[in-house]
């Protein structure tokens, strides 16, 4: 899969920050370190930089983001990141490290592929607005007459959709099929996702463009019907690209089309700085058993090596993961098997 590259020059190095954060991603994120350093000569010298953030650290410290940790692209040239276990109630001066993160480092698409390894119909890229929707987190509760009332910004503008817009063109052009699909729910919300649908549909006449596009085709969706659709003909689809919301939801959908969220991986990319990230939560349940999946985290080093232009190695991990799944003998309990961590990481690393 290809991605429109960062600027980068001849590395001697390359300086990779490891934000595992809560739960099994201080399991995953070293299975990725391992994959990596395993590569040898395929990569520059290689440079890890441990930072911390997450929900286990604000019980601790109060902070679940620190500033040695937002400050990560001045001293790295891409990150890893594992899990976060935010919690579903209110929590006083807590927010989301992830989501600040992409805000922070203007992280603004969430670009997640789902391909299926045995059944070759699932091949589509789900890619997500990262910085507005209802993830501004502007919400108010007020107490009226007839109890409490709870309200929610959701914030769509013209630059963000733009620029996303253009990230699904450029991924869909450089895709056997050139297709892109603009998913929505104008009929309902026609201000804002009106605005998101018109300003995705016009990428291809920016000034500038001059036909660059032309080859893709264009489509669009309502949402819930794109959902049904998903599960029952997932092969209609090429490049979705949405809000922040709908996007978050279609992508752990599409997960359930490979057979767990334990596959699939994802990067958050800007015009600067990629940051890999498993697609999988926290997964509290199983956390220190050793059993977490590690394949969505390895592929997502793959998928951050790829933006960074080190297609042969990235090409080497996807490799090496597609045949311990297709192979079958080495695998968690998420995919039916009986393996821990580790046996997986190490039949990664024998394909290696």
């Amino acid at each position: 899969m290809a991605f429109r590259s960062l600027a980068t020059a001849t590395r001697s190095s390359l300086r990779i920050g490891l934000i595992p954060a809560d739960g099994i991603g201080r399991e995953v994120i070293p299975a990725a370190r391992r994959t990596l350093e395993a590569l040898g000569s395929d990569l520059p010298k290689l440079e890890f930089h441990d930072l911390l953030a997450g929900f286990d650290l604000f019980t601790k410290t109060g902070a679940a983001l620190p500033n040695e940790t937002i400050d990560i692209e001045g001293g790295c040239d891409a990150a890893l990141f594992g899990a976060v276990s935010s919690p579903s109630r209110k929590v006083a001066g807590y927010s989301s490290p992830i989501v600040a993160l992409r805000k922070e480092l203007d992280l603004y698409a969430n670009i997640r592929p789902v391909v299926s390894v045995e059944k070759p119909s699932v091949d589509l890229v789900v890619v997500r607005e990262n910085t507005e929707c209802l993830y501004v987190k502007q919400e108010t509760l007020t107490h009226t007459d007839s109890g409490r009332e709870a309200r929610a910004t959701r914030l769509i503008t013209e630059r963000a959709s733009r620029r996303i817009g253009t990230m699904a063109f450029e991924l869909a052009l450089a895709r056997p099929r050139k297709q892109v699909t603009i998913i929505h729910k104008s009929n309902v919300l026609s201000v804002t996702d009106g605005l998101f649908r018109e300003t995705v549909r016009a990428v291809p006449r920016l000034p500038g463009v001059s036909g660059r596009f032309d080859s893709v085709a264009i489509a669009e969706q309502i949402v819930d019907s794109a959902v049904y659709r998903l599960f029952r003909e997932p092969e209609i689809y090429d490049v979705m690209v949405a809000p922040n919301l709908y996007g978050d939801i279609l992508s752990d959908a599409a997960a359930a089309l490979v057979g767990s969220l334990g596959l699939v991986p994802s990067v958050n990319a800007g015009d600067s700085f990629v940051m890999g990230e498993p697609v999988h939560g926290s997964a509290p349940d199983i956390e220190g058993q050793g059993i977490a999946n590690p394949l969505a985290a390895i592929r997502s080093a793959a998928l951050m090596l790829r933006h960074l232009k080190y297609e042969d190695a990235a090409d080497r991990i996807d490799t090496a993961v597609n045949h311990v799944i297709r192979e079958g003998r080495v695998l968690t309990p998420d995919l039916g098997g009986k393996s821990k961590t580790d046996e997986v990481v190490e039949a990664v690393l024998r394909r290696l």
